[in-house]
């Protein structure tokens, strides 16, 4: 955009008005509403632009889109360290969203902070909670029966806080988001991992835990390590049975489940122009599986039809007029560069049991038959958040929430243990997911395969040469689908399922009764004594993947997310123990008995033990569930110490007093075992970049010393010491 003086200079001769008539224009076109719902929030395009103006000049180099939305919120443009990859960076989100499920625990955490409203636009949505049986309708009444303590106490807390909340059947939150709330260049954060579907949309949206939602609630700034940023440059255009859901397979199974970690996926090029706006947000949604921070797409011509459609033109308008800072610049520089030609792209299929298995559609029935997965398939699934636009379903909604794909799933057409394949256009396969039965072969795919292989009924189906053969007897092959992006009508905003906060809320209550079963009051976890951490035993040492599913699982347990004792009866139930190849079986180093992994860890709670977790890779990936911190500093965990970590989970144990910790040599994981006892030492002189040294001592008296790696900052450090990120918060409020 021009400088404001001179773009007033030009008005000026144009209309021949005087200056304080022009800076008026200016003024109402600058004042356009975040949101139909909050006419007096307005869009600081301004301040983005005069944030990344000072970067710029500081850098001296072009800027990549996610750098001039991330760095355009700077809480401190002009002194801020900026380096990707090392720095942290303290940003100022616009707004914050929350589902149901994860904003239980984060509301208890604001109450706990003692402040009385929030400080920035804030939103919960209903989705989570309500559990795929018989139908919409019929599922919409039961969970309301069922949940109805939970979002009593949700609808009370946002209208005593300041919160907006989207009731029980308004859809899955991040089609209320890319709908209501996204736009070109906003920094949102929400309480779920797949927030990144506001990418579609422009904008920096990120997943995180709760802790950090009330941080930036509190109007306190939000901290980010600098990330980097790999470019994926598409080329061509899809067409045929290709989709955009094959576009993010394609991507995972070249970066795998850990190859973004730390890093905005930026996606340029031609090729997207092929794309739909909601076909940009399935991208996004489902870059979440690859370790990203976040994934975003330049501000374009289908962006602007979205807006227009869902009734933004406004928006439209002044992103048209700040477009320069809505794309990125010319020469700008990535981290790593992939090169996708859309034109030459294939279906895809990912799966089992991991997102990044990727396989062409063509070839996952010969891969199947050689692996000895079930090839015919038990049940296709469509929808979630990943594949929830007018674009993608066409069919009967069944419920407009999350259902299966976080495990809320009645199923009854098979027994648990029973070996099947599904194939759902969801974002996640990890085992037992979808339906609780670790023997379930679940594959990921886009709507329009999901439907195709149903019909088939096996994965030995490639629709795109493959003929069916009908009840006469005659072969037909399957065309590919042709929709339309957008409805022909206008948007149907269905139900009026908002509740706006009330201007006044000094008289709302907020109720948890003592003897719930479903929500509890939080107790603030003890501060840090001062001294190294001595004979720590180890709780589980973890074989293999290790997702928030593992350590705090979903499904059933989603009624818990309220009460942190009652939910923590499902830590680590999961995690496969090396020690004798089973989940949820963990010696007890006093007894030598084998139990379940909370009993044992509840026992070492009760005698003053206090414990550690040893992983694999990437602990923690997938859902930004922070119950799977909050669970083990509850139950007197202390450290979790793997070989990586992925980013949201590493975050939330450090917002929750624990030590994420990693192996300076991933080796010396093997040089740790279950029997064994750790001290960790060096806390008192514990300081960003300085590592710690772990003493392993063997049960024959042996010992070994190796080093462990941190990522803490100052900030962070501190809340270690007084014993949570929330305790701290509340030291500096005194």
């Amino acid at each position: 955009m021009a400088p404001y003086s001179l773009l007033v200079t030009r008005l000026q001769k144009a209309l021949s008005v005087r200056q304080y008539h022009v800076a008026s224009v200016l003024c109402q076109r600058a004042k356009v509403a975040m949101s139909h719902f909050e006419p007096n929030d307005y869009i600081r395009f301004d301040l983005l632009e005069k944030n990344i103006n000072i970067v710029r000049k500081r850098l001296n180099r072009p800027l990549t889109l996610s750098e001039k939305i991330v760095y355009g919120h700077l809480d401190d443009p002009a002194n801020q360290e900026i380096e990707r990859g090392k720095t942290y960076l303290r940003l100022r989100p616009d707004r914050v969203a929350m589902q149901d499920a994860t904003a239980q625990m984060a509301m208890l955490q604001f109450i706990s902070s003692g402040l009385p409203k929030v400080a920035v636009p804030s939103t919960i949505h209903c989705d989570h909670l309500i559990e795929a049986q018989l139908g919409g309708e019929k599922d919409l009444r039961r969970a309301k029966d069922i949940n109805q303590e939970v979002y009593n106490f949700l609808a009370t807390a946002g209208a005593k806080y300041g919160v907006g909340f989207w009731r029980p059947g308004s859809g899955i939150i991040h089609q209320i988001i890319l709908e209501n709330y996204a736009y070109p260049g906003v920094l949102l954060i929400g309480t779920d991992s797949h927030t990144p579907n506001g990418g579609g949309l422009g904008g920096i949206c990120i997943g995180v835990g709760g802790a950090d939602a009330v941080d930036v609630m509190a109007g306190i700034p939000w901290e980010l390590k600098c990330p980097k940023v790999i470019g994926v440059k598409l080329t061509g255009s899809l067409s045929g049975w290709t989709s955009p859901k094959d576009v993010i397979l394609k991507v995972a199974g070249i970066l795998t489940v850990k190859g973004g970690t730390g890093a905005i996926v930026e996606y340029h090029g031609p090729g997207i122009d092929s794309i739909s706006c909601t076909g940009m947000a399935t991208i996004c949604n489902m870059g979440a599986e690859i370790g990203a921070t976040t994934s975003v797409f330049p501000y374009n011509h289908r962006m602007k039809k979205y807006l227009n459609k869902t009734g933004r033109a406004d928006i439209a308008i002044l992103a048209d007029e700040f477009k320069d800072h809505l794309v990125p610049d010319p020469g700008c520089h990535y981290d790593q560069l992939i090169e996708i030609n859309l034109s030459e792209l294939k279906p895809h299929i990912n799966g089992p049991f991991t997102p990044d298995l990727a396989h062409p559609v063509a070839e996952v029935g010969t891969v199947a038959e050689k692996e000895g997965w079930p090839v015919d398939i038990r049940v296709g699934l469509i929808g979630s958040c990943t594949n929830s636009s007018y674009e993608d379903v066409g069919g009967i909604v069944l419920a407009n929430a999350c259902g299966p794909c976080i495990g809320q799933w009645d199923r009854k057409d098979i027994k648990k243990g029973e070996k099947n394949t599904i194939v759902t256009s969801y974002n996640r396969n990890f085992t037992g997911r979808n339906d609780a039965n670790p023997e379930t072969h679940a594959f990921v795919t886009s709507p329009e395969i999901v439907t195709a292989l149903a019909i088939a009924g096996t994965l030995k189906f490639n629709p795109e040469t493959d003929f069916l053969t009908g009840k006469d007897g005659k072969k037909f092959k399957l065309e590919a689908p042709d929709v339309d992006e957008l409805p022909r009508a206008e948007f149907d905003p269905g139900q009026d399922t908002y509740q706006h906060p009330p201007k006044d809320s000094s008289g709302q209550r907020v109720d948890v009764s003592p003897t719930s079963q479903r929500l509890q009051l939080l107790e603030p976890f003890d501060k840090w004594d001062g001294k190294d951490l001595e004979d720590l035993q180890i709780l589980i040492k973890v074989k293999g993947k290790c997702t928030t599913d593992h350590i705090s699982a979903a499904g059933p347990w989603l009624k818990f997310r309220g009460h942190l004792d009652n939910i923590s009866n499902n830590l680590l139930i999961g995690a496969i123990n090396i020690e004798n190849g089973k989940a949820n079986s963990v010696r007890n180093a006093v007894t030598q008995e084998f139990g379940p992994v909370p009993d044992t860890a509840r026992y070492y709670k009760k005698n003053g033990i206090r414990w550690v977790v040893i992983g694999d890779e990437n602990y923690g990936e997938g859902s930004s569930r922070e119950h799977a911190a909050l669970e083990p500093r509850h139950l007197g965990g202390r450290a979790i110490i793997t070989k990586s970590f992925a980013r949201i989970h590493e975050t939330n144990l450090k917002k929750q007093g624990l030590l994420p910790l990693t192996f300076a040599d991933p080796a010396d994981y093997n040089k740790i075992h279950p029997v064994d006892k750790l001290t960790i030492q060096g806390l008192k002189d514990f300081a960003p970049g300085k590592p710690l040294k772990c003493i392993i001592k063997h049960p024959n008296g042996t010992q070994e010393t190796i080093l462990l790696n941190h990522t803490f900052n100052e900030t962070q450090i501190e809340w270690f010491r007084a014993g949570s990120a929330l305790n701290r918060m509340k030291e500096l409020q005194q």
